[in-house]
Order: C-alpha cells, then structure tokens, then sequence
C-alpha cells in the first residue's frame, strides 16, 4: 500500500544490508561497497523513473545471469577471474541493483499498461517466490533422492524442484485470475512464473557459489537463527529481472 517513492527507499535499504553482506563474504571495505551500492542505487532511481532505457537495462541484467549460470555449472572448477575481488564486488552491484530496479519499476507500473495494478504485481512476484521455496523444500523433504546441484547445494533436489513447479503452476494460474489477466493470457503468465521459479533457483545456487568459495555457511548474521539478508533475498534477486522483463515483453 506504499507508494513508489517510500517503497524503494525500503528496498534500498535491503539492498545496502545485502551490499554489507556481500562485502563481508568477499573480502572488500563494507562501508566503501555500501556507499558504492547507494551511489549506484540512486543512479538506477533515475533510470527507472525518468528513462526510456529501462528495456534494455532489463534484458542487460538477465543476459547477466547467464554468467551466473556458468558459474554454478561450473564450480567447483571455476576460472582465475572469479576471485579477482573487482569481479566480485562488480557481480555483488550486478545481483543487487537490476533486482531493486525491476521491483521498483514492477510497484510503479512500468511494465504494466495503466499502471495501476504495480504494487499487485509486486505482492504476486513475492508470494511466487516464497511459495516456490517453501513447495521445494517440504517436497524434497518428502520426496527428495536426486541431488539437483551436489557440489554446489547438497540438500536442494529434483523432487524440490518439482514440487516448487506444480505450486508455481498452480498460483501462477489462480494469479492471473486475481490479476484480471483474462483467458487469453494465463498461459503466457504460467510460462513467465515458471521462468522466475527457475531462475530463482539460480539466484540461490549462486549465492550458495559465493558462501562455498570463501569458506561460509551463512551470508551474515543480520538475522539471528534466520542467516544473513542475502540469504532472504537470493532467490528474488534473479526472480525479478526475469519476471519484469517478460510483463514488459507480453505486454503486461
């Protein structure tokens, strides 16, 4: 119920929680990195609201996931340039920042024609991913055998990821009802919820890379018993960009 204003100052502010993270993890100057990240963030504020450019931020910022595929697929063998800390300090601005970006632009109805249905879209995008998360871990708890990434996160399965599909289906399409989306656009809609559930699935196991790389279990201690802020929003950070991208591309 927030405007769009005070929702991205919110928003900002995780993001710097995370940026404070990241910093942690991979070994640079936490308030360098934070006040790098908010310098950044104010920058993509005036890209989101006032650019016409934001399409092609979008489609930059989910070809960059690509990179974050390549990652996990590879590691434990990953190559020489990963560690090099400008790299990873330039991937934390590349996780965080697009996700800000595209939730701020997804509130303020950038991607949907009339824009009034932005902050919806935005608390459809949240619940899809925390009920993808919860479906995959009770399913893998239930069901799971096959390891779906053992070097990289042993206790995440193919059953889970599974699970976390059919509910991703399910709300996707009981989404599109409470969305108005009509008939002749629910199917188009499951197929985008279904390409967030994946790449939110990325956005964890590459978060989950980063941890395995500097010898951590958890991204922080922000959140005592719960982890770090990171491990809150890895799943959202790839979810985003994705999920904005394609409303753009459909058309809302």
């Amino acid at each position: 119920m927030l405007p769009t204003a005070p929702l991205a100052l919110l928003m900002g502010s995780v993001v710097a929680l995370g940026a404070w993270e990241w910093a942690a993890l991979v070994g640079l100057p936490r308030y360098g990195y934070v006040a790098l990240t908010g310098v950044v963030l104010v920058m993509t504020w005036n890209l989101v609201q006032y650019s016409q450019s934001l399409f092609g931020f979008l489609v930059f910022a989910v070809a960059m996931w690509g990179l974050g595929l390549f990652v996990v697929w590879r590691y434990p063998v990953l190559p020489r340039w990963w560690r090099i800390r400008s790299v990873q300090a330039l991937v934390g601005l590349l996780v965080l920042v697009p996700a800000f970006a595209s939730l701020v632009a997804l509130h303020g109805g950038r991607m949907i024609p009339g824009g009034s249905d932005g902050p919806r879209y935005t608390l459809f995008l949240f619940a899809l991913v925390w009920m993808a998360d919860s479906a995959a871990f009770f399913a893998g708890r239930r069901w799971g055998n096959r390891r779906l990434a053992p070097q990289v996160s042993p206790a995440k399965t193919l059953e889970g990821l599974w699970g976390a599909v059919v509910a991703t289906v399910l709300l996707a399409v009981a989404g599109s009802w409470w969305l108005n989306l009509g008939t002749q656009h629910w199917v188009m809609f499951v197929v985008l919820c279904v390409a967030a559930l994946l790449s939110s699935v990325l956005g964890d196991l590459l978060e989950s890379v980063v941890k395995r790389t500097h010898g951590a279990k958890d991204s922080g201690m922000l959140l005592p018993g719960h982890g770090g802020v990171l491990d809150r929003i890895d799943s959202l950070t790839a979810a985003a960009p994705v999920f904005s991208l394609g409303l753009m591309c459909c058309g809302g």
